[in-house]
């Protein structure tokens, strides 16, 4: 059940909505965006609460929705949602590309690959600061250092920059030097971090878990949107299965089901679900084929210099002839890079 409030709905109206659910032991949330005021509440309602809502004067309008997710789903949002960074736009006749070495090493390697990515179309450099590491002694990024040379890097190539944020007290810190969070597929149900992101008035970037299904994934969207951030880009990443050719598999079913589930833009990230470079071309293609919003590719300057996943890096050289393969497929299919 969504109860979606008029966008001049006083704070004592609010209050009195909170008190009849509670009174009616209804658990709900309110999510509070820039755009509007909703109530999500778990179960659907009876037609006597129905009318009792509907005379309130704070209330525009209810819907009734048996989805787990509510407002990630359609019957909240018909249209496909379109999110604008800056001057990019991810989603409807746009295929973004993102494009970025996996971590943060300096400074200059930032400003090197933002400057030869430039010219294939890519004006979002993925790059992180703090890296999760199967092992605990695998090195695990810059971390607030890294942040700074981000943001440094950026006056100097003009792109717009995004990075993984992994822990709840990390948040602000994050938003405060990037244009786009990301949640990391370890983290797709920490739920901490998913409320604390939902607070940040900052687009996220929400991978996959390798071993969640799509429900579960679009219940982690929930969890941001209800508290409150509503700019939320689904990461196809892939899933774990038994193949072992691969790093995961590539799931592109995913974005055809996720088309009939909700409005949220969907981007695939073709190189953790690889974990090799020589197939990321074809699977790059394959997603904007299929109808993918964007791609997440990592691009290293001197890709087997890299700090982690070399073996998935791609070469400024090797992207840039991907990208013009990408914009011919996006052409076909009535969109645009």
């Amino acid at each position: 059940m969504l109860i979606n409030l008029k966008k001049n709905a006083s704070s004592s109206e609010v209050s009195e909505l909170r008190e009849l659910l509670d009174q009616a032991g209804l658990r709900h949330c309110i999510s509070r965006s820039e755009e509007n005021v909703v109530v999500g509440i778990e179960n659907n309602l009876p037609e006597t609460m129905m009318k009792e809502l509907q005379s309130l004067s704070a209330i525009e309008k209810l819907t009734q929705t048996s989805t787990p997710f509510k407002m990630a789903s359609l019957s909240f949002k018909s249209e496909p949602t379109v999110i604008q960074v800056g001057d990019v736009l991810i989603g409807g006749s746009h295929v973004a590309l993102i494009a970025g070495p996996c971590a943060i090493e300096s400074e200059e390697q930032l400003v090197e690959c933002a400057e030869e990515l430039k010219d294939s179309g890519v004006k979002i450099l993925r790059a992180s600061a703090f890296k999760p590491r199967t092992s605990p002694y695998s090195w695990q990024g810059m971390g607030l250092e890294g942040l700074k040379m981000h943001k440094r890097a950026q006056e100097k190539h003009g792109l717009l920059i995004e990075s993984e944020v992994m822990d709840p007290r990390d948040v602000a810190v994050t938003a405060e030097h990037v244009d786009i969070l990301r949640i990391g597929a370890r983290n797709m149900q920490n739920f901490d971090l998913l409320k604390e992101v939902g607070k940040a008035n900052k687009p996220v970037i929400l991978k996959r878990g390798m071993s969640a299904t799509i429900e579960e994934w679009l219940m982690s969207a929930e969890y941001i949107m209800a508290h409150g951030n509503h700019q939320v880009i689904l990461c196809e990443r892939g899933i774990r299965t038994f193949e072992k050719a691969t790093r995961s598999t590539l799931d592109l079913s995913s974005v055809a089901i996720l088309r009939t589930l909700t409005h949220l833009p969907v981007i695939v990230d073709p190189s953790h679900a690889a974990g090799r470079g020589d197939i990321i071309p074809a699977l790059s293609k394959a997603a904007v084929a299929v109808g993918a919003d964007g791609l997440l590719i990592e691009v290293h300057p001197q890709p087997k210099q890299s700090r982690c996943d070399a073996r998935q890096a791609l070469s400024p050289d090797e992207f840039e002839n991907l990208s013009e393969e990408v914009k011919v497929i996006a052409k076909v299919t009535g969109r645009q890079v």
